[in-house]
């Protein structure tokens, strides 16, 4: 009988003591499961490039063949190989993976010297027409750096990086990095007094199917344009026109939610970075004042087959969400708390149910922690690029899902983070944050130096 008291004692301690851990409220049973049944577990450099476990019939098939389009490198037209050329006549890329190398998030020019390969630059002229951006007349929406033979590239650009310093609460320093963009060799004359420019990084590519599927109530549920609640946060969804529906839809892909699908997010990206026509967007890439560039030969009416265009949907649309690491561990959970306390989830909303994917069913009604809300939200003046897209305006941008943030050094060797990649760090990121996310960036910066790398090291895990 004593023994038995003495086993029941030490239990009763032991759950006692567990009970007592720090961050242990904050623990969820089933949270590593990010995409749901679309989860993978996989922490090695490929940690992107799965295809979501749950899918059924030929789509398996379907992601392979996608995949190899997506990697495959275009050629100029004509060529023998008619379903690979069309390439520009002017272009950033001569490939998708290119930019978004092993489907991952890019990275920004380091020095002077370096060109721009995953960071592109979207050019306008103020004033939008029926909610688009006007383009200009003489180097259209989008700078391109190269292009085929015989057709002069628009210029280069560098990036010229300047420091600002400053300290937390506690006395620690810390340092941001500022950058600036200089454009030279221009071959269709001086930019305009006037050109607005918005640089923008390739972002890793997990989970887009898994956004797409969120019914269109549930995002505007979230929003609250003019903050009737008064916790200074004002997120509204930015409506932009879905073309094969032929009608104004919510926008959900782009730093600042200009795409509404996938799919008009591929074709875009096939004809602003690669110069590849598709029946979505059937123009070439020239600027009104390029003629060389409208002269050229192009491979096509359109150069990208819908059966193509199909599958590098697919294949975008169903890569598999990295499962959590350490989510158990304590100094995450504390680090877990501390994001919620602080306010980062009135944005980043940890937790949503998908509706109907009109094409993949395997993606219905799943419970999701993508940690965003796809809402515009006022920055600041630190980040805004002064150039509206769509709803969105100078210095709004759409929340960023943090799914996937915590292998991107795994996968890409570089923790360069935000729009522009500015941020070196996640910590950096934040530091970054005003406008509606000022507050939360200001308690961030009141915690103390433990409190601060636990919640690091929460973001880590995700």
């Amino acid at each position: 009988m004593k023994n038995y008291i003495w086993i029941i004692l030490v239990l009763g301690f032991s759950c006692s003591n567990e009970l007592e851990q720090p961050g242990q409220e904050w623990k969820e049973e089933g949270e590593q499961f990010s995409g749901a049944q679309a989860t993978v577990f996989d922490q090695s450099v490929h940690a992107f490039g799965h295809a979501a476990p749950n899918l059924t019939g030929d789509k398996d098939l379907i992601f392979v063949s996608g995949n190899a389009f997506f990697k495959r490198n275009w050629v100029s037209s004509p060529a023998s190989t008619v379903d690979l050329d069309g390439l520009g006549p002017v272009f950033n890329a001569r490939s998708c993976s290119s930019c978004h190398e092993l489907d991952g998030r890019g990275a920004p020019p380091l020095t002077p010297e370096e060109e721009p390969v995953d960071l592109l630059f979207r050019l306008s002229r103020p004033g939008v027409v029926e909610w688009e951006s006007i383009p200009d007349v003489m180097y259209g929406g989008q700078f391109n750096h190269l292009s085929v033979l015989g057709v002069p590239p628009e210029g280069k650009v560098k990036v010229v990086y300047h420091y600002s310093q400053g300290e937390y609460a506690d006395g620690a320093p810390f340092e941001l990095r500022i950058p600036t963009y200089q454009f030279y060799d221009l071959n269709y004359g001086p930019f305009a007094a006037d050109m607005q420019i918005s640089p923008r990084i390739a972002p890793h590519m997990v989970g887009l199917g898994l956004l797409e599927a969120i019914d269109a109530a549930t995002l505007e549920s979230f929003a609250d344009p003019d903050d009737s609640d008064g916790d200074g946060i004002s997120g509204r969804p930015n409506y932009v026109y879905n073309i094969e529906k032929k009608k104004q839809t919510i926008g959900r892909f782009g730093w600042k939610a200009n795409q509404p699908t996938v799919r008009q997010q591929v074709a875009g990206a096939f004809k602003g970075d690669i110069g590849i026509s598709t029946s979505i967007f059937p123009d070439q890439p020239c600027a009104e004042g390029q003629i060389d560039c409208q002269n050229a030969m192009d491979g096509g009416d359109p150069e990208l087959s819908d059966a193509i265009l199909d599958r590098v949907d697919l294949y975008s649309a169903t890569l598999a969400v990295p499962g959590r690491r350490n989510w158990e561990n304590q100094e995450v959970l504390v680090g877990k708390g501390l994001f919620n306390q602080i306010g980062c989830v009135q944005c980043h909303k940890p937790k949503v149910t998908t509706g109907k994917h009109e094409k993949i069913p395997e993606f219905n009604n799943l419970e999701i922690r993508p940690y965003t809300d796809l809402l515009l939200h006022d920055m600041g003046e630190g980040l805004a690029d002064h150039r509206p897209d769509g709803l969105a305006n100078g210095s709004e941008w759409r929340t960023p899902p943090l799914w996937g943030i915590g292998m991107i050094e795994t996968v890409n060797q570089h923790t360069f983070f935000l729009h522009d990649g500015r941020a070196r760090n996640l910590e950096e990121a934040i530091l970054w944050h005003g406008g509606e996310g000022e507050q939360s960036k200001k308690n961030f910066m009141n915690l103390n130096q433990m409190e601060r790398n636990n919640l690091i090291k929460f973001l880590e895990s995700l």
